[in-house]
């Protein structure tokens, strides 16, 4: 490595250093083999709770490039360190490993032109990419840093991972030695720093069941259901801070001629004020003993049925301000590559960091996307290298 960067510069005074300068040409240089490596990767399966495959790759991808102390931790996040001149700050990089896509997903990539379709193609096979991209131009343009850079490739972003590799890396496996905080997730060239937190419940309605002719009269677990979904629908939420809920999914019975004995349904409720979100979520609890209350009535109690939530996951709700020094950093690496400056909220890996009030926030990593969390999902590689560059500058300027 070279000489260290320069503390005082500013993004746009980082971009005319000699090695910043090299840096920032092998990562438009290296696009091609960029684009590559995420459909690569791609192609490797990811699915909830099972990205070994995909993370024993990244894990010899970050030896190969020369990262110290390549581990896997306890939760599954592949850690590597590119140290800095000093060991603080120690700037996290991350891209999540993980799909939303089950065992058995067709996940080959196909390609033409600059289109790219396949599930996972951006959703964070692109932020994988940049990630590697950015670990290699830093390599090529001799850049150190004055600060370390850990980059992580993190388990359980999406779904009903809960963040849980987020959570092993603040309170286990890094706790205590995160300064700021990083991670590219997506297309485009957005800022999320904001993130919105969400509580999720599996909610179980049981009965004694019984034939739907001989034992009529009794409580239905289903029409219970029924009752709380549209009391659920009736609550309201304020519109700022956006407050939602959803009911996503619902099953149970046996037969079309018999009373049943559980159904079931999940409930997602998000905001990225915690305030508000507690709020739903008390109502959500009242609506579910008063739909069970409601239905017990009407039959007078005979084969009552229950109810229990299981709390399934939490995203905490937190934001960087967009006053703090990370936030502006972000933006002044845009302006200083003329990209359009788009602050945003999503519920992204930032949360965790963001909720124990860190410096972070979430990139996104460039070029254009559609159908995200679809088999249709496609990734459009027109002038991309510019996602990668932003990520580039903007890791050079946090590791300061």
């Amino acid at each position: 490595m070279g000489a260290a960067v320069c503390l005082a510069q500013t993004p746009a005074e980082l971009m005319n250093d000699r090695m910043v300068r090299a840096a920032m040409d092998a990562a438009q240089r290296n696009e091609p083999q960029t684009l590559d490596l995420q459909a690569r990767i791609c192609e490797i399966p990811a699915p909830p709770y099972h990205e070994e495959v995909r993370g024993r790759e990244l894990k010899r991808l970050f030896e190969e490039l020369g990262l110290k102390d390549v581990r896997v931790d306890g939760a599954g996040n592949v850690i590597g360190v590119r140290p800095g001149k000093a060991a603080h700050p120690n700037l996290v990089f991350s891209a999540h490993l993980d799909t939303v896509f089950p065992e058995g997903t067709n996940v080959k990539v196909t390609r033409e032109g600059e289109i790219m379709k396949g599930p996972g193609i951006g959703d964070d096979c692109r932020g994988l990419a940049v990630m590697l991209s950015v670990i290699r131009a830093l390599n090529e343009g001799h850049v150190e840093t004055p600060g370390t850079i850990t980059f992580v490739a993190d388990v359980g972003e999406e779904g009903l991972g809960d963040l849980r590799g987020m959570k092993s890396l603040f309170f286990d496996s890094l706790k205590g030695q995160i300064d700021k905080f990083i991670s590219v997730d997506g297309t485009g060239l957005g800022i999320t720093h904001i993130g919105v937190g969400s509580n999720r419940y599996k909610v179980m309605f049981k009965g004694p069941g019984g034939h739907s002719y001989g034992a009529f009269g009794m409580a239905n677990p289903i029409q219970a259901m029924g009752r709380a979904i549209a009391k659920i629908d009736a609550i309201e939420v304020p519109r700022q801070p956006k407050t939602t809920f959803n009911v996503g999914r619902v099953g149970g019975g046996t037969s079309i001629n018999a009373i049943p004995f559980e159904a079931w349904m999940e409930v997602d409720m998000r905001s990225a004020d915690p305030v508000a979100l507690k709020d739903v979520d008390t109502k959500f609890h009242a609506a579910l003993r008063e739909a069970v209350a409601e239905e017990n009535a009407r039959w007078n109690n005979r084969g009552p049925v229950s109810v229990a939530a299981e709390l399934v996951g939490v995203r905490p709700a937190g934001q960087t301000a967009k006053e703090s020094a990370i936030v502006q950093s972000a933006m002044a690496v845009s302006r200083a590559m003329q990209i359009e400056e788009v602050l945003r909220e999503g519920s992204t890996d930032s949360n965790v960091p963001m909720n124990l009030k860190i410096p972070a926030i979430t990139i996104s990593g460039g070029g254009g996307g559609t159908g995200a969390h679809s088999l249709n999902e496609t990734f459009d590689a027109k002038d991309s290298w510019r996602g990668t560059q932003r990520a580039l500058l903007l890791a050079i300027a946090l590791a300061r």
